[in-house]
């Protein structure tokens, strides 16, 4: 199980992805500006004539995981008492938006992210771990240091990246609703997180004896 900081986790896992194929053949190599990761709402990025190559990813919904939505239902007793903590299970739905100035940096950044995420589909656990523990590395902010304590690694279900295909009007009423100029997109389904409270709490007793 994981907590809550795992929602912000699984962010800074897909970002640590990208950040450690980039020098490792990726981009870095060959556009002239080094390209950076961001995760940012899309109303947030400079645009522009001078806008530098990057690559953003934006957490634009969750939902809730259908196959693990009924596993252990809330319970509790007459006197409103709870019995169980029940597991949360989401799935977070990402948009990977390329930007840059210079011809073809959208089109080399996009195609980059989406062939690691390609040769990811199932995230390791030390890839998780290794990625939230370098969060607290330097000066982290407070948001940083918080999610370097998720439990994100040892939750029981994995973290899997799939491509999910948005229509044409889907992605139209998205960047409508962001308010600012398109950039090519993609999107990716990230499941699952099991997010299940650790507070105590007082079961019914078992059975102690049967009568027919």
């Amino acid at each position: 199980m994981s907590d809550y900081l795992a929602v912000g986790g699984v962010t800074a896992v897909l970002k640590a992805l990208l950040n450690s194929a980039l020098s490792n053949g990726g981009p870095a190599t060959v556009l002239v500006s080094p390209p950076g990761i961001t995760n940012k709402a899309p109303d947030m990025i400079p645009t522009g004539q001078d806008e530098p190559p990057q690559l953003n990813l934006f957490m634009y919904y969750a939902s809730i995981n259908p196959a693990l939505r009924n596993l252990d239902l809330p319970s509790m007793n007459s006197s409103g008492a709870q019995l169980s903590n029940p597991p949360l299970a989401i799935n977070l739905h990402y948009l990977v938006t390329a930007y840059g100035a210079n011809p073809f940096d959208p089109e080399i950044l996009l195609a980059f992210a989406m062939q690691v995420f390609h040769n990811t589909p199932v995230v390791p656990r030390d890839t998780i771990q290794s990625a939230l523990s370098a969060l607290a590395m330097g000066t982290p902010s407070n948001e940083q240091q918080l999610i370097s304590a998720s439990t994100l690694a040892s939750q029981i279900e994995h973290i899997r990246i799939t491509p999910e295909a948005l229509t044409t009007e889907e992605i139209y009423r998205l960047w409508t609703a962001f308010q600012t100029n398109y950039r090519p997109t993609t999107s990716y389904q990230v499941s699952v997180v099991v997010i299940q409270s650790t507070a105590s709490y007082q079961s019914n007793r078992p059975v102690q004896q049967r009568s027919l």
